[in-house]
């Protein structure tokens, strides 16, 4: 009965010690997200009379930025203007409005606010879908991070 009270009070420490070691371990660090514009200076781009503007910031160094924007080069129309903003070429642009991702889409109305945006592929419904929404007016001020906002 007594090596059954000792294996219980040592099960019973080996728990208590476990606890207070996990509650001492300081917690995680935040993961910062990826910078996303809130607001385009429309005459940073071309055709900055369309009603709305999606602009993929991209890199040639990325693998998926090309497959981003053949995505996005179908939405082109006369209201809605579609560019390209390499870092390479345009860095300058890039550094101006924070972008650390490529690819990051952003879609911004007529005032240059940036009301959804992606960082990464979209898949084209998700896109579509998003830039349809902005044009309905069925989104909030912006985007949250790789996600279309609703409504």
């Amino acid at each position: 009965m007594s090596t059954l009270l000792i294996a219980v009070a040592l099960i019973v420490i080996a728990v208590v010690v476990a606890v207070v070691i996990r509650r001492r371990q300081p917690e995680p660090p935040t993961q910062p997200k990826w910078t996303i514009p809130s607001q385009l200076d429309r005459r940073d781009f071309e055709r900055p009379e369309a009603r709305w503007i999606v602009v993929v910031f991209s890199s040639k160094a990325c693998e998926s930025c090309e497959a981003a924007l053949a995505k996005v080069l179908p939405l082109a129309s006369a209201d809605v203007a579609v560019q390209d903003v390499s870092y390479q070429t345009n860095q300058k642009l890039q550094e101006r409005y924070g972008i650390d991702a490529a690819p990051t889409i952003v879609v911004a109305d007529q005032q240059g606010v940036v009301r959804a945006s992606f960082v990464g592929t979209p898949s084209t419904g998700d896109l579509w879908t998003a830039v349809a929404d902005v044009r309905e007016g069925r989104t909030g001020p912006r985007a949250d991070q790789d996600q279309p906002i609703t409504p």
